[in-house]
């Protein structure tokens, strides 16, 4: 295993090869129970090793409903396994933005030999798209959009193999990732990029942030270069995003851990450190190998430095001058994406998935009620933090994270928030990934992505991980998505009823419960559910991060894709698919829903331009200018 270079890995893969579980082979714990509370279109419900939950219409739907003609507006596409981008007849795309575009007249572009140069890093259009959104602000058209973690093979110069071999290179990488806002305009040849508008900003790893919060000012915040831990540099590794009612742009940050390591393999931390180093899996040796070149990123040097990461930032895309803040109230693990709704008391609620495996799904519910034109500072860490805990019935509560609780201080439950729902018990998930609610229904829907240490291993934690309600399949390699409805409609009630709506599965390759749920046949294959958006008319766009070979359980699923799902019928058809090796992810609609920008991640092949491969946002659009979205 030394052997193996720790740069070369994905963050997951990174985190196993230095914090491999211990083996658990007690399968017994896993109790097989058919549920029939309620129905799943005349059959019935099942948990446990040998059956996967079965869902598509179990809130609510009949099959009268499920007999009615499909509301998508296109016809399916079959899988592919190309280099390029497919989408329905009827359809076209076409590219926005690539890595290395400028967003200024004065920065020098992309170059195929040395990735650009440093001087202009942090003025073109930033590597590995992800989560986006779109805003409308007197007349202009603005979209920010996340630049999760470098490429380095291709960022830095080919002879480096992507191994940084100066504070240039690491400075280079820092720039390239973080956050883009930037104006764009729709014209007769389609949306592109307004060059140095005023509102065009790059967000990186040392932009100025502020702290704000329960853990603000506290002393695990606390470094040389801010002694008050209050104020931080940069945002990193951000993954999904999400969107305030009053205009704000909220990035998260997920793998932050593998950007931090350590110039002494022997440096002795306090034990609470210590402890939120194991949890949240640093190590000696990084990811990217910042710490070689950049003291901020060395923990023998700066302990609390990690603690200044793994939190969601909100940014005003109106305002270019503005400082970037970290919410501590919304607490720290490592965010997928930020899914604001507001209760019908126009309390705002944050729904978050943990993306490791065995980690939890959490809500935040502020104290006090958004007022349009009223301040919002507060609203987003005044409140309380949950996490959640499904019960096989299908039933469901929001567990509180509070001292009394957890017996832990409030500014530890932020800074330490995985420990927290350890202590009160919370469901141990198959990766939670994006959430979405639905506009046109009291519900919502969270991307299980996969698990193969389900009924394996235990968390990092120690926690079990047996297959449960919403995860009920050892060593999942598919994934699922799970719904929500919660009671009385408010999303500020602590319980909720539950189905899955969808198990991804291959019923081409098994017949058990790795074929997923009847909604999955050999038309729509697919696995790994990541991204998810549901639109203005309450369909469901799911997009995939997933096994790519087309081989064995994968057989038949192509590349990387993305679906629409009626939530009312459990249909799911195949609406896009991306080039070999990408990950489709990052979901925004025009403001008169007649495009939707997607994000077309790392792709293994060399799209778009027939060289080296370049991670892009692309356009899709009708061809009679309808609404899409």
């Amino acid at each position: 295993m030394k052997d193996i270079d720790p740069r070369t890995l994905s963050a997951d893969d990174w985190d196993e090869l230095h914090f491999p579980r211990p083996e658990e082979n007690d399968f017994d714990r896993v109790v097989e129970a058919a549920i029939s509370r309620r129905g799943f279109l005349g059959g019935v419900l099942a948990f446990g090793s040998g059956a996967a939950a079965m869902g598509a219409g179990l809130l609510g739907s009949t099959s009268a409903q499920a007999a009615e003609a499909s509301r998508f507006a296109f016809t399916p596409i079959p899988a592919q396994t190309d280099g390029t981008v497919h989408v329905p007849e009827g359809y076209s795309w076409k590219i926005l933005m690539r890595w290395g575009d400028p967003l200024f007249s004065d920065a020098d572009g992309y170059d195929v030999t040395e990735g650009g140069p440093v001087k202009s890093s942090d003025r073109i259009f930033g590597e590995n798209t992800d989560g986006m959104e779109t805003f409308s602000f007197r007349g202009h058209q603005l979209i920010a959009i996340n630049h999760e973690y470098p490429n380095r093979k291709i960022n830095l110069p080919a002879a480096q193999e992507g191994t940084p071999a100066s504070a240039d290179d690491v400075l280079k990488l820092q720039n390239l990732q973080g956050v883009t806002v930037m104006e764009i305009t729709e014209g007769l040849d389609g949306w592109t990029v307004v060059k140095d508008s005023p509102f065009n900003r790059r967000i990186h790893h040392n932009t100025p942030m502020k702290i704000v919060g329960p853990a603000a000012g506290h002393d695990l915040l606390k470094t040389e270069a801010d002694p008050t831990g209050t104020s931080s540099l940069g945002t990193m590794n951000n993954c999904g995003s999400g969107k305030t009612p009053w205009g704000t742009y909220l990035t998260c940050e997920e793998n932050f851990n593998g950007y931090f390591g350590s110039s002494d393999e022997n440096a002795s931390y306090d034990q609470k450190v210590a402890d939120g180093m194991k949890r949240y899996g640093l190590k000696a040796e990084s990811w990217n190998g910042y710490e070689l070149f950049d003291p901020r990123f060395d923990t023998s040097k700066n302990p609390n430095e990690p603690h200044r990461t793994g939190w969601i930032v909100e940014i005003d895309p109106t305002k270019p001058d503005s400082t970037p803040i970290k919410h501590s109230g919304l607490g720290r693990f490592k965010h997928e994406n930020a899914e604001v709704v507001l209760a019908p008391d126009s309390r705002v609620v944050v729904y978050m998935g943990d993306d490791e495996r065995g980690e939890y799904l959490y809500r935040f519910v502020s104290n006090d009620p958004f007022v349009p034109g009223n301040p919002t500072e507060g609203l987003l860490n005044d409140g309380t933090l949950y996490v959640a805990k499904f019960n096989d019935d299908q039933t469901g509560e929001w567990l509180a994270l509070t001292p009394e609780t957890t017996g832990m201080e409030a500014a530890d439950i932020a800074i330490f928030t995985r420990m927290a729902a350890s202590a009160v018990g919370g469901t141990t998930m198959d990766r939670p990934e994006w959430v979405a609610t639905n506009p046109v229904s009291a519900e919502a829907y969270c991307c299980l992505t996969n698990n193969k240490n389900r009924g394996v291993k235990p968390n990092a934690g120690g926690d079990d991980t047996s297959a449960n309600g919403p995860n009920p399949r050892n060593e999942n390699r598919y994934g699922q998505i799970v719904r929500w409805r919660p009671a009385d409609e408010d999303h500020a009630a602590d319980g909720f009823d539950w189905d899955l709506y969808v198990t991804a599965g291959n019923p081409t390759v098994h017949q058990d419960d790795r074929a997923g749920s009847p909604n999955v046949n050999e038309g729509n294959l697919f696995n790994s559910p990541d991204g998810m958006a549901i639109d203005s008319t309450g369909l469901v766009w799911i997009q995939t991060d997933g096994n790519d070979d087309n081989e064995g359980d994968f057989a038949g699923n192509g590349n990387n894709q993305m679906l629409a799902g009626d939530p009312v019928t459990g249909e799911i058809a195949r609406f896009m698919t991306g080039p070999n090796g990408c990950e489709v992810t990052g979901l925004a609609w025009s403001a008169d829903k007649r495009t939707a920008f997607v994000g077309i991640q790392h792709p293994g092949s060399n799209w778009p331009d027939g060289g080296t491969p370049r991670s892009a946002i692309i356009t899709i659009k009708r061809d009679d200018n309808g609404q899409i979205g």
